[in-house]
């Protein structure tokens, strides 16, 4: 399976892939506004478990963002469990080069569009620290809205922030009041 963008596209993870991410993962600015689990400095040890990890999805959920045959960045969507089974969480990050060229806010659209034709979803959440004004933009071009703010939510190399959270509704999901 293949998203193809306006010059990358998004696609499984490759074994091959783990030294071009492990290049564009190691980067404090790349990693400042990620979860803790996106390890800083990024080994390429790092970068090998991970893409091990992503190996035979099923459902295919976590995309690698491959620029010219190389992986430059990823975006996945987070399924979770409980209450939230049918709203997973969206999470991207691109290496610093390929940052204001266009190609996160289409790599949102074509992802959300993938997850609403092909899994049992009625929402996809967004996460974003507040230092983040960037990712805020990247989602609100791809027509996710802001739903609030929680305040004084998270704590991120020492200081506090808010998250902002933002949402798109699948258009085809029932809603029930």
């Amino acid at each position: 399976m293949e998203l193809m963008g306006s010059g990358f596209v998004l696609r499984p993870w490759h074994l091959e892939d783990a030294l071009s991410i492990q290049h564009h993962a190691d980067n404090p600015n790349v990693s400042a506004f990620l979860a803790d689990r996106f390890p800083y400095p990024y080994t390429l040890d790092d970068a090998m478990s991970w893409v091990n990890l992503m190996q035979n999805q099923n459902p295919l959920v976590n995309f690698v963002i491959a620029v010219d045959g190389k992986a430059v960045g990823g975006i996945a969507l987070e399924m979770r469990q409980d209450v939230h089974q049918k709203t997973p969480l969206l999470g991207y990050w691109l290496g610093e080069a390929y940052w204001g060229k266009g190609i996160m806010p289409e790599a949102v659209k074509l992802i959300t569009n993938y997850a609403f034709a092909h899994l049992d979803i009625i929402c996809i959440q967004a996460f974003i620290f507040s230092g983040n004004p960037a990712s805020m933009r990247v989602l609100e071009k791809a027509g996710y809205e802001k739903q609030g703010v929680i305040k004084h939510s998270i704590v991120k190399r020492g200081k506090i922030w808010n998250e902002h959270v933002y949402a798109m509704l699948n258009p085809q999901a029932v809603t029930l009041t």
